[in-house]
């Protein structure tokens, strides 16, 4: 049987739904993100210098971007994110060099790049790309960090 059962009245205060928490990114996976990111980005990077047989700007760009938008997105809103883009997108123009430069050298040897590696070295090739270094690589390595840690700082907007 039914009850006879009145819900009470509603009241004028409703309590407004707690509002989400802030997003905590986790700085140890965006720093890992952003390594993997620019590992992948400087093997790109080496392979487009190698094809083009020039270093372009856009390459410098890209890495920048996609180095910083792994780091701000996984890493969060920590002030750290923008700067570990920038040291990763660095290290990644530099390798990305050493990429190209290894691809010549098995190229101009007929061998493969394994080859190249084992008689000379990493330090070899890391003498060869020293030696090259002029002011339009310095420049392209401070694109890409700057546009590293602007992506990095955009990521959560």
């Amino acid at each position: 049987m039914s009850q006879n059962f009145q819900p009470p009245a509603p009241t004028s205060y409703t309590p407004a739904p707690a509002p989400a928490p802030a997003r905590k990114g986790n700085v140890a996976l965006g720093a890992v993100a952003a390594v993997v990111a620019g590992l992948v980005a400087a093997a790109a990077y080496g392979g487009i210098m190698y094809a083009l047989d020039r270093e372009r700007s856009f390459g410098a760009i890209g890495i920048g971007l996609l180095v910083g938008f792994a780091a701000g997105k996984i890493g969060g809103r920590s002030p750290a994110m923008p700067a570990i883009a920038g040291l990763v997108s660095l290290g990644s123009i530099y390798l990305g060099k050493m990429f190209c430069f290894a691809l010549a050298l098995a190229k101009i040897n007929k061998t493969g790049l394994t080859d190249v590696i084992d008689a000379i070295g990493i330090s070899g090739v890391n003498d060869i790309v020293k030696e090259s270094l002029d002011f339009m690589s310095f420049v392209f390595i401070g694109i890409s960090v700057l546009v590293a840690v602007g992506a990095a700082k955009k990521a959560n907007d």
